[in-house]
């Protein structure tokens, strides 16, 4: 459990309230004790001083002993009982005046007063039939005591489930997080709680169903699309060479390859269920791409000292590879770009000017240098950002010696 937690916090502040009612009861224990021996105390003064006196005077008489009954006190006259009452009897406390000695004799779970006149030579054994130990005592604070803690224990399983449901909240965050909208935390609770897990229960729900819609708009659009391209394309290899037919053919392939970069878009941006990662080698990746560039290789230099194997989607991997080195090619000033692999990191080298501006602006959709409008739809890095995020990884950008250095960062090799 997390120091952070809300869990922890709860736990805490019950265990420290637990903690304070057991030291309270550990000092209501010793107080209760000390005043229970105070009175005791106090009680057996009293009648050790009456005594005294009386022994003084006279042995005890009928009206001595029935005064001592106002004390829950009996005078022991059987000699036999005296005799194994002073011999095995435990003395748990003596005081002597100047008349005389008082004892409290312990024996057999009772409490006697032994009281002796160093005066008049007498001496008497009471017994204290008002006598209790203390450990009998107890039992009033033990109860109140370990009611209250039944009490806060009641109370602490009772806050605990009552927010244990954002646990289940958390964990369906976290799925949606990553792109799972199949997810479920409506509750049928009245509390506050069930209100947030309803409303975001619900605001899922419209996003899938949002979700859905664009998805078969998209597709629909795309399928629509995609007919009448492909009959243009084929109509426009009918019409005699020129001119014209050039326009046309050259219109229709860029609204091909623009359906493609939405098709590539539609993919990433949606959700990552699409991604099917799995291992491959990193020159097999970098040959993939070169193919889907359909470019001459002479053009294209591979710098790699040591192949290595990577978790990736081979489609979308190597689509974000053929975006990069077409980019490459497409503003190169001699027409040639370089693929150079250093440790965890991939290089796309090409010369040419630095970038008008930073990376991050070349990463939105549709953006791109006034002098370069024309050689592409500014989709490319969008798309090659969007996939190498998807795949965890960082897309860097810099300018040095005239050569244009687009990165990518932290790639994990499987050992």
């Amino acid at each position: 459990m997390r120091k952070s937690s809300i869990f922890f916090s709860i736990t805490f502040i019950f265990g420290i309230a637990t903690i304070g009612i057991f030291i309270a009861y550990l000092y209501m224990v010793k107080y209760d004790k000390q005043k229970y021996t105070h009175e005791l105390n106090e009680r057996y003064s009293i009648v050790s001083r009456v005594a005294l006196i009386k022994l003084l005077n006279s042995s005890v008489d009928e009206k001595f002993e029935q005064d001592l009954k106002i004390y829950k006190m009996i005078v022991i006259k059987n000699d036999t009982q005296i005799k194994n009452i002073l011999k095995y009897g435990e003395v748990l406390q003596s005081l002597g005046i100047r008349i005389g000695r008082s004892s409290i004799i312990y024996y057999k779970r009772n409490n006697y007063l032994l009281i002796e006149s160093t005066i008049s030579k007498r001496a008497v054994l009471l017994k204290d039939r008002g006598y209790v130990p203390y450990r009998n005592q107890i039992w009033t604070i033990r109860i109140i005591f370990g009611s209250l803690i039944l009490m806060i224990l009641g109370v602490y399983y009772w806050t605990i489930k009552k927010i244990k449901p954002i646990k289940k909240i958390k964990e369906e965050i976290d799925k949606f997080a990553t792109g799972n909208l199949d997810i479920s935390c409506k509750m049928n609770t009245d509390d506050e709680i069930a209100e947030v897990a309803n409303a975001f229960d619900f605001a899922v729900s419209e996003i899938k169903k949002l979700n859905n819609s664009r998805k078969l708009f998209l597709r629909n659009i795309m399928h629509e699309l995609k007919t009448p391209i492909t009959k243009g394309r084929i109509t426009v290899e009918m019409i005699e060479d020129g001119k014209q037919k050039e326009r046309l053919k050259s219109a229709f392939i860029k609204l091909e390859d623009l359906l493609n970069e939405f098709i590539s878009i539609e993919q990433i941006t949606v959700d990552n269920s699409f991604i099917k990662k799995d291992i491959f080698s990193i020159k097999y990746l970098i040959n993939e791409a070169i193919e889907l560039t359909m470019a001459n290789s002479e053009y294209i230099e591979i710098v790699l000292t040591k192949d290595f194997e990577i978790k990736a989607d081979k489609k979308l991997f190597s689509l974000a590879l053929k975006n990069l080195i077409d980019n490459g090619l497409k503003y190169s000033l001699n027409n040639r770009v370089k693929v150079e692999v250093k440790e965890n990191k991939i290089n796309i080298i090409s010369f040419g000017g630095k970038l008008e501006h930073n990376l991050s602006y070349y990463t939105e959709p549709f953006t791109q240098d006034e002098k370069n409008s024309k050689k592409g739809f500014g989709l490319g890095l969008y798309i090659v950002d969007n996939i190498l995020k998807a795949h965890n990884l960082k897309l860097d950008y810099f300018h040095f010696e005239d050569k244009n250095y687009f990165v990518i960062e932290e790639i994990v090799k499987i050992v």
